[in-house]
């Protein structure tokens, strides 16, 4: 198990592929649009 074997993290990363051991990142677009709600339900708490 070393650079050569791309089926380890290790291998991948020399390989410069994705797979099970290297996973791509996960985009966060739904967690910008829920942080918004939040605010303004606290603005509605607030002018009570």
């Amino acid at each position: 198990m070393g650079k050569g074997d791309i089926k380890t993290k290790r291998g991948k990363l020399f390989k410069g592929t994705f797979g099970v051991s290297r996973p791509h990142k996960v985009k966060v677009g739904k967690a910008d649009e829920a942080k918004p709600e939040r605010k303004a339900a606290a603005k509605k708490k607030a002018a009570k």
